[in-house]
Parts: structure tokens; C-alpha cells; sequence
């Protein structure tokens, strides 16, 4: 692998009320090569990743892991079977459906994004 690996952590805790968003902007081109994402009980949540603006989607509606056991995703979860490759100043959006429209919410979230710059 070339150049410098980092991850972008997101957590989120107590058991959620309502869908989260939560927005940043990525200083260097990158491409997103991991993603590992749960709740602390058994939840229905959903995990959405995608660019703003253009509304492309690098992860669509994936369930995320219960009873703090991560699901890991990686390039043959992403939209396309690819590593999305971001470019610096993107607008970058992750969002959750805290209960998968209707189902148990998801308490204590914990994302995890790996990112490959270059």
C-alpha cells in the first residue's frame, strides 16, 4: 500500500431518538477502504456513506453490527465492488437510520472510517 493510512472514528452515545448525520470534509485525495460499525444491543440500525452534493453513494443502507460486534465493509460492500476514491475538499456524509425504519434503536453507535490518502 502507498502512502499514509489514517481512520476518522465516530461515536455516538446513549440510545438513539432519532436518525444521526454526521458531515466532515477530507483534506487530502483518498480513497475509503474499510468501514467497521455497530451498537452496543441488538439494533436495527443502518449506515449510509456518501458524497454530498452530487449524492453519490459509497455505502447504501448496510445493517450494522449488534451487541458491540462490529460488521466490517470493505471495496465488495461499496456501491460498485470499488474503493471510492475521494478527492480533497469532498464533502463527505454518514449517516445512520437509528432503527432501521421501525425496528430496535441503536444505542451507544461506534463508526469507524479507514481512509488510504493519495
Amino acid at each position: 500500500m502507498l502512502g499514509n493510512v489514517f481512520t476518522i472514528p465516530i461515536v455516538v452515545p446513549g440510545t438513539l431518538a432519532a436518525n444521526i448525520t454526521v458531515t466532515f470534509v477530507l483534506p487530502v485525495d483518498c480513497q475509503l477502504i474499510h468501514v467497521s460499525a455497530n451498537g452496543s444491543n441488538a439494533n436495527d440500525g443502518k449506515l449510509s456513506i456518501g458524497k454530498i452534493g452530487t449524492l453519490e453513494a459509497y455505502l447504501t443502507s448496510a445493517a450494522i453490527g449488534d451487541s458491540d460486534t462490529p460488521v466490517e465493509f470493505d471495496r465488495t460492500d461499496f456501491v460498485g465492488d470499488q474503493f471510492p476514491h475521494i478527492t480533497a475538499g469532498t464533502l463527505i456524509n454518514v449517516g445512520l437510520d437509528f432503527d432501521g425504519a421501525g425496528g430496535t434503536a441503536t444505542a451507544n453507535f461506534t463508526c469507524v472510517l479507514t481512509f488510504l490518502e493519495g
